[in-house]
């Protein structure tokens, strides 16, 4: 039996509590919410089990960007894990609700009197600690708002096995809200200080629901946000005609910095727990207020690296424990290092920011704050050189990554969703590219997946019949041979004669694809000196895994009208997708 024990532990929902964020600033405030809950199990993990007992994440000297997969060495108890993470959760909602009641002390007074004179609330203690309405519900939030998993092993991958079993057999138990719904995300219920006078019978301290109505409650809705308004603390957060569930109260006061101008410390932690560094932070919001500002287009990436796990597996020792665990640590830091200082000063500071980079996880967004208006081609081009910036962490492992051009009218929890879906579409077509997605404010999308190598090649060699950069021609000749059905699954003719007059210059290799296995084509496998380790690494073919475009037959040959329908459908969307980016 091995002398060791692993701990691996994560929660949920992660994706979801951040595409619920229907505003910039709620956006930040969800990614550092997530990394502060990360740290602070990483943290609780040191004091139980030593200071060296984190092997993954690597642990910086900020919060932000703090994966939620954690790997402990050694046996961190799942009671004491459960409540070490229920308690950073439970500091947060609490401190959260203090704020507000503490802001809003005048207008809880005035209301909170009537509710009792009228009859809809009882109150059963004295004033100095009153329990108001909604007090129910914050409780929910604080109790039932995440999903906690935790599982052991004699191995690191043993342990992470096993959580991935634990998360497969879940048992959650969510949140219901009865009331009206938030205008950002449309999920949870509005949070407002009478909130929990809409419970009905079941609210132990309700006394006569008949002597409130509909328009009593919107009244009082609408001037507890009118209040909310006017707070004057540090910077103005909240915005006309918002009404907010708790957590996105949540996620917004978790954004208000502190007293001092140059103090990046959350206002909501400063007396409750230690510094919590939050890099990142901008100084406002104002400059990508989407949907107030100049209605202009945005860009929007999401990237994770290709298959780290099988990458750690190559070079671990199966009877050394102490060397898996050092190249795990080894890689996390490395990975975490990149995001927080080589990714963050390559996207250009007046046209873009990275929201979070924790590790080979990140996302980021482009856009202008003024004249002129940001152009997608200034996005792509950008593009051009990520392979470059990825390679300085040196971690032998490639990239998948979602590029989004939304209109100015796509709500931006909808950019995020599409955001993962590029990325999985990347992940899909075989990994180490790049999906462009154009997404138009009816809800329809265009998208586009091409391997890295090939992407500064084909967007700089194009030209129109005149030898100009003219999309319009190409996307012109496409939809006229779409309309005659020219395109078969038969034959590639007509996508490769087109393709080689709009791009003379390419050098993508046309010959034997059905046959061989020509690079361009078809992924494969380069090897790559690390350390002294000879590592095999993706590289990238145009349809990605060759496997997937076998046919039935037993003999793995390939499916030619499969391939054929693939190489026509890039052929077409490359047409489409390069008019709107370059246009």
């Amino acid at each position: 039996m091995s002398q060791y024990i692993y701990t691996a532990i994560t929660f949920a929902p992660v994706q979801g509590f951040i595409e619920k964020s229907r505003k910039l600033r709620d956006l930040y405030g969800s990614s550092f919410l997530l990394s502060y809950l990360a740290e602070s199990v990483c943290q609780k993990a040191k004091e139980h089990l030593g200071e060296d007992a984190v092997i993954s994440p690597a642990l910086l000297e900020v919060t932000q960007g703090t994966p939620n997969q954690i790997i402990v060495q050694g046996e961190y108890d799942q009671k004491t894990a459960r409540e070490d993470f229920n308690q950073a959760w439970a500091t947060v909602t609490r401190a959260c609700q203090e704020w507000l009641e503490n802001q809003c002390k005048k207008w809880i007074d005035e209301h909170y009197q009537q509710w009792v004179d009228l009859g809809l609330w009882k109150d059963t203690k004295n004033s100095r600690s009153r329990i108001l309405p909604w007090q129910r519900d914050w409780e929910h939030w604080t109790s039932y708002a995440w999903e906690f998993f935790h599982a052991t092993g004699e191995t690191i991958t043993k342990a992470r096995q096993n959580l991935n079993e634990q998360k497969r057999s879940r048992g959650w138990t969510g949140i219901n809200w009865i009331g009206e719904s938030s205008t950002l995300s449309g999920a949870d219920g509005v949070a407002y200080p009478g909130m929990g006078l809409w419970t009905g019978k079941r609210q132990i301290n309700f006394v006569d629901f008949k002597q409130w109505n509909e328009s009593k409650k919107q009244e009082e809705i609408k001037s507890f946000y009118d209040e909310l308004i006017q707070i004057k603390a540090i910077e103005s957060i909240f915005y006309e005609n918002e009404q907010l569930s708790i957590a996105e109260l949540i996620k917004r006061l978790i954004t208000l910095k502190g007293e001092s101008e140059n103090n990046s410390k959350p206002m909501i932690f400063s007396r409750i727990v230690p510094v919590v560094p939050l890099r990142e932070l901008p100084s406002n919001f104002c400059d990508l207020n989407r949907h107030e500002n100049g209605l202009q287009k945005t860009g929007w990436f999401q990237g994770d690296g290709d298959k780290a796990g099988d990458y750690l597996k190559q070079i671990k020792n199966a009877n050394d424990q102490d060397s898996e665990a050092n190249e795990l640590h080894q890689f996390s830091y490395a990975m975490r290092h990149w995001g927080e200082e080589t990714l963050k000063n390559c996207i250009p500071k007046r046209s873009g920011r990275i929201i979070y980079a924790g590790g080979d996880d990140f996302l980021g967004v482009f856009y202008h704050t003024q004249e002129p208006e940001l152009q997608a081609i200034e996005c792509v081009n950008w593009f051009y050189q990520f392979p470059e910036i990825w390679q300085q962490h040196q971690q032998p492992i490639t990239v998948s990554v979602g590029f989004v051009w939304a209109y100015p009218q796509v709500p931006q929890r909808d950019i995020l969703q599409h955001c993962r879906k590029a990325e999985g579409s990347a992940k899909i077509h075989g990994r180490d590219r790049l999906a462009l997605r154009i997404l138009f404010n009816g809800g329809n999308y265009l998208e586009w997946v091409c391997p890295w190598r090939f992407l500064k090649e084909i967007f700089t060699r194009y030209q129109d019949r005149e030898r100009q950069q003219n999309w319009g021609h190409f996307y012109s000749d496409i939809a006229t041979l779409e309309s005659r059905h020219a395109f078969s699954d038969e034959s590639i003719d007509i996508a490769q004669a087109i393709f080689k007059i709009y791009f003379p210059d390419a050098s993508i290799n046309w010959e034997n694809i059905y046959d061989d296995s020509p690079a361009d084509w078809w992924n494969h496998k380069v090897s790559k000196l690390i350390d002294s380790k000879t590592i095999k690494v993706l590289q990238g073919g145009i349809l990605g895994e060759k496997d997937s475009y076998l046919s039935e037959n037993s003999d793995n040959s390939l499916d030619q009208k499969k391939v054929n329908r693939a190489i026509n459908n890039w052929i077409i969307n490359l047409a489409k997708v390069g008019f709107h980016l370059c246009q």
